[in-house]
């Protein structure tokens, strides 16, 4: 079997957020990103930040068709999008508007959602994977549409009745869907209708266990050759540079345990002494009316060993992050989309590509 190509993107997301980024400096950061070599650029997809709240929130769809027009080469996609603030007809025709004016370098990332993005809006947490699981089934029917292929959909959320989009996507055979899953039922989801994975927060032992639960889900989904080959391995990963990696690592250990603190990661590490934390209550209800509940995860996730937090990030000089890279590839990762950390952000890119991108990509290739 070929050698797969191995892909890095950037990721403007809670980094440039906190960091109070203008757009114009986003613009410029993506532009040296797809002038350097990277291969996606990625924007998160939040109404808020409660931890933050002084960062500067951005619509992704808006800025990622600004990104489009100062970018040539690079994919472009959400990471990612939710699947209860948009009809599923509203972020299929934003995926495919994207697609088009970007020449054919569009990405769907999509997950099931989390209240802080919905409480102060009134709109309802309910049944939230049941809505995604429809959400995408009904974006790739309508991906399929036009006003000579009327489609319909019936399921318990939504409904189509002889519907059609008037725009195809220039990316055949559709515009790629990354899902964002973490438990047993979105991970099996993914294995059915994903065209690739795109995690947040893993060490290399948890992506390994839930990359085998995906791989077990395309075979009983009855998934083609071509698709299982298609299919993209990403992982959403924070890199810091430093000179002294570990005066960098004591300053943000406790934002990567928060970051990394679910109940999957006490699972695979065995570590049940700190079981315990509500993580149905966390995801559900916190949000900027109700703040404390980061308080509560801070408290609890700084329990996590700091040997199982540390292999989650790459931090320190060049030749620090590169073993962390090198296990993540072994266990299984093709498309790095990095959030770079600190205040040299575009130092920070220009320096990947520089030292870190090459070898990686050699290394691959043997």
């Amino acid at each position: 079997m070929a050698k797969r190509e191995l892909k890095f993107g950037i990721q403007n997301g809670l980094n440039v957020a906190r960091a109070g980024y203008t757009e114009e400096r986003i613009l410029t950061a993506c532009m040296l990103a797809d002038k350097t070599g990277y291969d996606s650029i990625f924007y998160m997809d939040h109404t808020n930040v409660p931890q933050w709240r002084k960062a500067i929130v951005l619509d992704p769809w808006v800025m990622l068709s600004a990104i489009a027009a100062v970018t040539k080469h690079a994919e472009l996609g959400t990471c990612v999008t939710d699947a209860l603030r948009r009809h599923p007809s509203n972020i299929a025709l934003a995926a495919i508007t994207l697609d088009r004016i970007s020449g054919g370098r569009a990405i769907l990332g999509i997950g099931a959602g989390e209240a802080q993005n919905l409480k102060e809006f009134c709109i309802p947490f309910v049944k939230p994977v049941s809505k995604w699981e429809e959400q995408i089934e009904l974006i790739h029917t309508l991906y399929e549409s036009d006003p000579d292929n009327l489609v319909d959909y019936k399921g318990k959320f939504y409904e189509l009745q002889s519907a059609c989009l008037q725009a195809p996507s220039i990316r055949k055979p559709r515009i790629p869907t990354y899902m964002a899953a973490g438990g047993k039922r979105t991970l099996a989801l993914t294995g059915k209708l994903g065209d690739g994975w795109l995690p947040i927060g893993y060490t290399p032992e948890l992506f390994e266990d839930h990359r085998a639960q995906i791989k077990t889900a395309m075979d009983k989904s009855g998934r083609s050759d071509e698709d299982k080959e298609r299919f993209q391995w990403a992982l959403d990963i924070d890199v810091y540079f430093s000179e002294d990696a570990e005066m960098s690592w004591a300053k943000m250990k406790e934002a990567v345990k928060v970051s990394l603190f679910k109940p999957e990661i006490l699972r695979v590490h065995n570590l049940k002494e700190i079981e315990g934390f509500d993580f149905r209550k966390y995801f559900t209800e916190y949000s900027m009316s109700d703040s404390d509940w980061i308080i509560r995860m801070r408290e609890a996730a700084t329990k996590l060993p700091d040997l199982v937090a540390r292999s989650s990030t790459a931090i320190g000089t060049p030749d620090d992050v590169i073993p962390t890279f090198e296990r993540f590839m072994k266990a299984g990762v093709n498309h790095f989309v990095i959030r770079f950390w600190g205040k040299e952000y575009l130092g920070s890119i220009d320096k990947f590509a520089n030292h870190v991108m090459p070898y990686l990509r050699e290394q691959a290739a043997k």
